[in-house]
């Protein structure tokens, strides 16, 4: 295990009891540099009590010593035999009660717009079974007429970045099944970031595709004759004997 239990809180009890930098603190407990910051400035963590890593046996007095004494060292997690395994621990992910009404919306629209995610990988984003998925796919679901589709990342189900490599691991898999993919399924297979700047290409109508090459050019047009002023003044050759005729 590469980090403390109860992060934040022993994030807060070095932030009060030590004189380690932001980024060490950071880098032992597995948060960001700014988010220890906004703990030492109150902002985040409000009323989480501190606790004690030396107590608990997760890291030892002589590593905060050595992180006091030299900025850029590096404290050391105290070997923890009851911790082992903790994070290969699989399961379903945990989804609050107050959003799991959201998690039909959310699977509609990652069916909708990510077809190609497995049901196992929208079952880890969305932490939700296999037959609701199925359900959902199937359009059999109780209340499919009322489900409107909403992004998982915007009803906070899921990251992006949880999103995005999901969505870049089916891109992986379809290009080593060697499947032809059209242009729209091409944008769905990259994040999200990435397709907002693609731009769109223009395309001709399915009834005259193949004909873009098509052209007039063995048509060949015939030269207009070229007019002159003089040509405007000359009278046809019968015109002197008619006179004549009259005399």
């Amino acid at each position: 295990m590469n980090k403390p239990l109860m992060a934040k809180a022993t994030a807060v009890w070095l932030i009060d009891n030590t004189t380690l930098s932001f980024k060490q603190i950071a880098d032992f407990v597995g948060m960001h540099e700014l988010e220890i910051q906004g703990i030492a400035d109150g902002d985040v963590a409000t009323g989480v009590k501190g606790f004690d890593p030396i107590a608990s046996h997760q890291l030892d007095a002589i590593e905060i010593e050595k992180g006091q004494k030299n900025p850029a060292y590096k404290l050391k997690l105290k070997h923890n035999p009851a911790a082992e395994g903790e994070e290969k621990r699989r399961g379903p992910r945990y989804t609050p009660l107050s959003k799991r009404q959201d998690r039909p919306a959310a699977i509609l629209w990652l069916v909708k717009f990510h077809p190609e995610l497995a049901d196992a990988q929208i079952a880890k984003l969305v932490g939700t079974t296999k037959p609701t998925i199925q359900a959902i796919r199937e359009r059999t679901h109780w209340n499919i007429a009322n489900i409107q589709p909403i992004d998982p990342v915007a009803l906070g189900l899921s990251k992006q970045s949880e999103l995005d490599a999901a969505v870049q691991k089916a891109a992986k898999k379809g290009g080593a099944e060697g499947g032809v993919m059209s242009d729209d399924e091409r944008r769905k297979l990259v994040s999200t970031e990435t397709s907002l700047s693609m731009t769109d290409e223009p395309r001709l109508p399915s009834s005259i595709a193949g004909l873009e090459n098509f052209s007039l050019s063995r048509e060949e047009k015939k030269p207009e004759p070229e007019l002159d002023a003089a040509s405007f003044f000359n009278l046809p050759e019968g015109d002197d004997d008619e006179e004549d005729d009259d005399k």
